[in-house]
């Protein structure tokens, strides 16, 4: 059976590490809020945000800041070094998710043209390009008519070959990373495994800057190191913490994505319907799919600066905040009573999901997520119209995180 949300001696709502059932934990984070206390792995309990217009308003408090110099729980040596969801908090404020204010729009600025529109839609064709081949690549397991797993084959590769070849990283190195970011976000790694994995990665980025610095190419890593505005420039610790943020989410939240669509789709035959009748677009399934079952679980962390009030209860200074996306996508408030939140309804017409963040720390590669998977999953059933899970829905396991929504993977038939 799965397991039941609990909660801890002082109240707070217990995450469970392994994720064994999401939607439960999603509905009892929105129930307790609009802000509640919970506990995350390794018994550190912070604040949560789980409703939207709340979250909205604390995203862009100029209160809460990114900066981990604040935390006062890590400060003062509760919270340990070898805690591993440090992983997904900048320990210095080097890059777009540690920094605030000034020193935040002027990276922004520094790197903005790795994330401009205009950018973007010019990678459309080579989008479309890299899912043919790698539909392509499934035609012989589909004619074996054996189980696939489409996040390995499909939903990885594709969102890290786009992500790969923009920042320069070889083809031959997408394995490694896939395999240190399974470590970089669980929630279980160990202490040492953790301080090793972050290391590596250090490492690993070190080594593509130095190489682009000696053979600069066609790519933003490159760009990056030549960024230039009004003699401003990146520090190579600059380009590093670039590079961490963008390679991570860049391939993680669209692997998500994908996998998340593709699952809502097969089990929901009446919605999926509409889009084979054209009555529904793609674009509203990537919407209604962000909303639905968000690629990012919850997001950590911000600390405040002083007490801020919220729904009548204090997020005081030097506490931390974390925003549980899962949950402020169940709100009624935004999304309606009918048809319910936490039903997978494509033709919901009320409400607009933050999914990617709202306010100064949007992810900037959100409309490149939406692209790939406007472009990704039509094609894909297009190629595979009768493509099923190859398991019951039930048999599908999270990967063990509180922070990505992950599916360990997806066993798919391609040609039933």
């Amino acid at each position: 059976m799965p397991c039941p949300v609990q909660h801890n001696s002082d109240g707070a709502l217990v995450l469970d590490p392994y994720v064994r059932n999401l939607p439960a934990e999603r509905e009892a984070l929105y129930a307790e809020g609009p802000l509640t206390r919970v506990e995350l792995p390794g018994e550190v309990t912070v604040w949560s945000v789980t409703h939207h217009e709340e979250a909205k308003a604390l995203l862009t408090d100029s209160r809460l800041v990114k900066d981990m110099a604040h935390w006062a729980d890590f400060q003062e040596g509760r919270v340990p070094r070898t805690w591993p969801l440090l992983s997904v908090i900048p320990p210095t404020p080097t890059n777009l998710l540690g920094t605030d204010g000034k020193e935040h729009k002027r990276l922004r600025l520094l790197t903005a043209k790795a994330f401009s529109a205009r950018r973007t839609e010019r990678l459309r064709p080579r989008v479309e390009e890299i899912t043919a081949e790698l539909l392509d690549a499934l035609e012989a397991k589909a004619a074996s008519g054996e189980p696939v797993d489409l996040k390995e084959e499909f939903a990885f590769k594709l969102p890290m070959n786009v992500i790969g070849e923009l920042y320069g990283v070889p083809d031959a190195q997408h394995g490694y990373l896939k395999d240190m970011y399974v470590k970089f976000f669980s929630s279980v790694t160990g202490p040492e495994e953790f301080l090793e994995t972050y290391a590596a990665l250090e490492r690993y980025y070190d080594d593509i800057i130095a190489l682009k610095r000696a053979q600069p190419g066609d790519d933003l890593t490159t760009e990056l190191l030549e960024a230039d505005e009004d003699g401003d420039s990146l520090s190579d610790l600059e380009v590093r913490g670039t590079l961490q943020v963008v390679v991570a989410a860049g391939h993680e939240t669209t692997v998500n994505l994908l996998c998340n669509a593709v699952r809502a789709l097969l089990t929901h035959p009446e919605q999926f319907e509409l889009v084979k009748k054209g009555e529904v677009s793609w674009d509203t399934v990537v919407e209604e799919v962000l909303r639905y079952d968000p690629p990012t679980s919850n997001f950590i962390m911000r600390f405040a600066t002083e007490d801020v009030e919220v729904g009548g209860k204090t997020i005081k200074e030097g506490d931390a905040l974390m925003v549980s996306y899962g949950a402020i996508s169940r709100d009624r408030a935004e999304h309606g009573e009918e048809p319910h939140p936490d039903t997978f309804d494509l033709t919901r017409a009320k409400g607009r999901h933050i999914s990617f963040g709202y306010g100064p720390h949007v992810c900037p590669g959100a409309p490149l997520a939406r692209m790939e998977g406007q472009i990704a999953l039509p094609m894909l059933f297009e190629r595979f119209p009768d493509l099923k899970l190859a398991v019951a829905d039930e048999e599908l396991k999270n990967h063990p995180s509180v922070v990505v929504n992950s599916l360990q993977d997806l066993p798919v038939v391609l040609r039933p």
